[in-house]
């Protein structure tokens, strides 16, 4: 009852405060506005929501393999485990979502191949974050990923350790060197 009180009121206010604008501003007629708020909406697909870490992962895998001539099912199912992981974890939300998607995908990189530099000038560009700046993302999620904290987690390390998503879960990282976050 109280919160259909609430939207009524909200509603009322925002409407009055609309019109007003309207009234006073140059863009016209409160009609005019209405139906930019409509073609807004519409183009947008009705889809207004703020970006999590999946949506930024999804980007930044992509990325990350662009250079491939086969996207890696394995790097991505070890990144997004990577990912969630860090959804249990309270210590985590005081990090950007994009940030935590940069530190999944360069740790995941970091555990499948050593042989190379986790983290290039491709991804540097569309993440717009450089290595020295993921290093405590990245040292902490190697935390949950390597358990060191005893976390058991244990819900997501079955679902990733299943067959189809290559048991990426059964794998750890070897010890970060510091020269990784140097560039």
């Amino acid at each position: 009852m109280l919160y259909s009180h609430l939207r009524k009121l909200f509603s009322i206010v925002f409407l009055h405060l609309r019109a007003d604008y309207c009234e006073r501003n140059l863009y016209g007629a409160y009609w005019q506005v209405l139906e930019l708020e409509i073609q807004v909406l519409k183009y947008l697909g009705y889809q207004l929501f703020s970006p999590t870490t999946k949506t930024f992962l999804r980007r930044f895998l992509r990325a990350a393999q662009a250079s491939y001539k086969i996207p890696s099912l394995e790097l991505e199912y070890l990144a997004n485990y990577l990912a969630e992981s860090t959804l249990i974890d309270y210590g985590f939300l005081n990090f950007l979502p994009s940030a935590i998607a940069a530190s999944a995908v360069f740790l995941a990189r970091w555990t499948l191949d050593q042989s190379n530099n986790p983290w290039n000038p491709t991804l540097e560009h569309y993440t717009s974050y450089k290595a020295s700046d993921l290093k405590t993302i990245v040292l902490a999620i190697q935390a949950l990923q390597l358990n060191t904290n005893g976390c058991s987690l244990s819900v997501i390390r079955m679902k990733y350790r299943q067959q189809k998503f290559k048991s990426v879960a059964a794998l750890s990282s070897p010890k970060l060197l510091k020269t990784l976050f140097e560039r």
